[in-house]
């Protein structure tokens, strides 16, 4: 490895571990539910796949969501970011409420989205129905740019299909169909085509 790889790497590692550590910008609320309504989500028959790049894309649902952002998460490693370089968590119903969000400790790594409250007038089942951890595709460089202008706090208007992607050598990453689910494959992987940032 040449002096100058290696210094790249270097470069980058640290510029990724000060974006890691700076404090994001967040936006406060006051009380009050934002975002009343659940994602919207039609689900397809006969799916009709697409390539970007080195992955094949299968859409598997329509969907559309209005949700408050909890948490943002950037990817600059592995494969899944080359088509996914950020995790919105996200929350619609009493999880787009502030003095509910006040109530509750929200961090993301690893691709995933954790939480954790001392408040026992939050049901476990509120918190999980009502918010989810969703891997954003961006399906056009606008959809890309428009990504940066999203904090902790904003309230998105998102709008694509959840999808399935596959890739050479039996790689596969694929989106949870329903607001249920939690653990390993809970996750909603959205291609974007659309996103209004307030």
């Amino acid at each position: 490895m040449s002096k100058v790889v290696a210094w790249g790497i270097l470069v980058v590692g640290f510029i990724a571990s000060v974006i890691s550590v700076w404090p994001e910008k967040t936006i406060q609320h006051p009380p009050g539910v934002l975002c009343p309504d659940p994602p919207i989500q039609e689900n397809i028959d006969n799916p009709t796949p697409w390539l970007k790049g080195d992955f094949m894309i299968t859409p598997l649902a329509k969907f559309r969501l209005k949700a408050l952002v909890l948490s943002r998460e950037n990817y600059y490693f592995g494969r899944e970011s080359d088509l996914s370089p950020v995790d919105f968590a996200l929350g619609w119903g009493r999880m787009s409420d502030q003095t509910v969000i006040d109530q509750i400790s929200i961090s993301q790594g690893s691709r995933r989205y954790r939480w954790k409250t001392s408040s026992r007038s939050l049901p476990r089942t509120m918190i999980e129905t009502n918010s989810a951890n969703m891997h954003i595709i961006p399906a056009s460089e606008e959809v890309e740019n428009k990504l940066d202008e999203v904090y902790r706090g904003s309230i998105v208007t998102l709008s694509g299909f959840l999808v399935k992607v596959t890739a050479d050598g039996g790689w596969r990453w694929k989106s949870s169909l329903t607001r249920n689910d939690v653990g390993d494959g809970a996750c909603e992987l959205v291609w974007v085509e659309n996103i209004l940032v307030d």
